[in-house]
């Protein structure tokens, strides 16, 4: 079925959005059959049929593209959670559960695809640069949480703590799942433990 919205996206926007799954789709086919040392930036303009210049202007370098899909989530993610109405977390157990239905979110559509995330953990796996790529982008996560948090009118102090707490779920999980299936349950089960942990705190403790 046709998505609504792409009748009102503007034609530029959409030749764009595109041109760049297009770089995405090329680089993710070349990365599985060749390996990703073996490819290089014009093998993926190649095949998505674009210049190396029209490549550069969507993405830094070939390790950028490993990270698209997620960056496309998180942009998402984020514009949702701000459209979205709650009371100001007064206490850090309420920031992180104010966090936890966005990162869980975040698990569940990063495993849409079940075969697509096994071939990106693979991936990262196997290239120790990715995996230095990965942590940064892992903190990027956790910047976005915080300012989520804030643009909601919680503390900065609170913001910081909690979205480091909701990272912390956010890794546990993934570490954890023994397939990609099982990401958003383990990541649940990180939150609920974390929650518990909340709960155990004495009443003079800075929760």
């Amino acid at each position: 079925m046709p998505d609504p919205s792409a009748a009102l996206e503007p034609l530029a926007d959409r030749k764009r959005r595109l041109v760049r799954q297009r770089i995405i789709e090329a680089s993710d086919e070349l990365f599985a059959a060749r390996g990703f040392d073996n490819v290089s930036v014009s093998d993926i303009a190649a095949r998505a049929d674009v210049g190396r210049t029209t490549f550069f202007r969507y993405f830094g370098d070939k390790q950028e593209v490993v990270f698209a899909q997620e960056q496309q989530m998180l942009d998402a993610i984020a514009e949702v959670a701000q459209q979205e109405v709650f009371p100001v977390a007064q206490t850090a157990i309420e920031a992180v559960e104010q966090l936890r239905p966005i990162v869980v979110g975040l698990c569940e559509r990063a495993t849409a695809d079940l075969d697509a995330y096994a071939r990106h953990r693979r991936l990262l796996e196997q290239h120790l640069e990715l995996r230095g790529r990965e942590a940064l982008k892992i903190q990027q996560i956790g910047v976005i949480l915080g300012e989520i948090l804030r643009d909601r009118g919680t503390d900065e102090a609170t913001a910081v703590f909690a979205s480091q707490v909701a990272l912390a779920c956010y890794q546990t999980g993934q570490r954890r799942a023994k397939t990609p299936a099982s990401l958003a349950d383990e990541t649940r089960a990180a939150f609920d433990q974390a929650a518990r942990l909340g709960q155990r705190s004495t009443p003079t403790a800075r929760v």
